[in-house]
């Protein structure tokens, strides 16, 4: 195992990517705060380029590449975000992206993909199928592997997002992220272990797509079987190098059930006016389950993306 993601990773992945991704606003509602006795600040990523978090990982990984190294182009495989947000920053860079996903990709992600003029490469729903077509992309092509989470220049991207959470929201008490293969979670954690260590990190995943709870519990890394939830961004198991950070550096993991996960993301596009898909929604479901404790509290959530399918909404 390599060395754990640092800020230093974090503060030059900010720098590289200036000017290529956006500075997304915190938003509040004095409705939410009033439902939850708290003070919440949710940092919006749904308006990030590509609509999600992703762009930061990616854009990191793709522009820390030597010239040589990205003429060959890079890939992935994706449920859909970190896909659109690697062939966005492909096209940025002018290299090719390939982009393998699984046929039960949801239609706007992919939509968002072929957005980019990536190369799309359809698979069977597995991790074997997807990490197998990849592997076949890369010898064919001699394309780089920049995968969803698994990568220090990835991960060191997204915690660019609490670097500036902590700047528009200074002195939160909590801060809360989902979790799905660890990348965005361990990004944040590392940030703000290293700047405001009284900030309390927790994060949140479907109750129908525990892995990261029963690892951390049980110190084992426990792989995810069949997960059952409608948020398709967060099926994903944790890799061995975001394990070790969120061993190292996460205060607690929780869950929340679909059915509250839905009631969650329609509260936050009334109260908001921004479009939240499910993945995004699962940290304030835990909010108002009160799988957290958050009353009293100053507290930021990370709101991760916004390409919902719009023509199969959950209510």
């Amino acid at each position: 195992m390599t060395d754990l993601l640092t800020l230093a990773d974090i503060e030059a992945a900010r720098d590289r990517i200036a000017g290529k991704v956006r500075r997304t606003p915190v938003l509040t509602s004095d409705a939410l705060d009033a439902a939850a006795g708290a003070n919440l600040f949710f940092k919006c990523e749904p308006l990030q380029q590509v609509g999600a978090f992703k762009a930061r990982g990616a854009a990191n990984a793709v522009f820390a590449l030597g010239e040589a190294e990205a003429a060959r182009g890079v890939a992935t495989h994706s449920s859909g975000n970190h896909g659109a947000a690697l062939a966005w920053a492909a096209s940025l860079r002018g290299i090719p992206a390939h982009i393998v996903v699984p046929d039960t990709v949801n239609p706007a992600k992919r939509a968002n993909i072929a957005r980019y003029g990536a190369n799309i490469i359809v698979c069977e729903p597995t991790m074997a199928a997807r990490e197998a077509a990849a592997a076949r992309v890369v010898a064919e092509t001699g394309a780089t592997m920049i995968h969803p989470y698994d990568d220090v220049a990835v991960m060191a991207g997204q915690g660019t997002c609490a670097l500036e959470l902590l700047e528009q929201a200074p002195g939160l008490d909590l801060v809360l992220a989902p979790i799905g293969g660890g990348g965005l979670i361990s990004g944040t954690a590392t940030a703000m272990k290293a700047l405001s260590p009284a900030t309390r990190v927790v994060g949140v995943e479907p109750a129908g797509a525990d892995d990261a709870l029963g690892s951390l519990r049980s110190g084992v890394l426990i792989p995810m079987d069949h997960p059952a939830t409608i948020a398709d961004g967060l099926r994903a198991s944790l890799s061995e190098r975001t394990f070790a950070v969120i061993r190292a550096r996460v205060d607690d993991i929780v869950t929340a059930p679909d059915d509250a996960t839905v009631e969650a993301m329609r509260a936050l596009w009334e109260a908001l006016k921004i479009t939240v898909e499910p993945s995004s929604a699962v940290p304030y479901a835990a909010v108002r389950t009160g799988a957290v404790e958050t009353r009293g509290l100053k507290v930021g959530i990370i709101l991760t993306g916004g390409n919902a399918d719009l023509d199969a909404l959950p209510w």
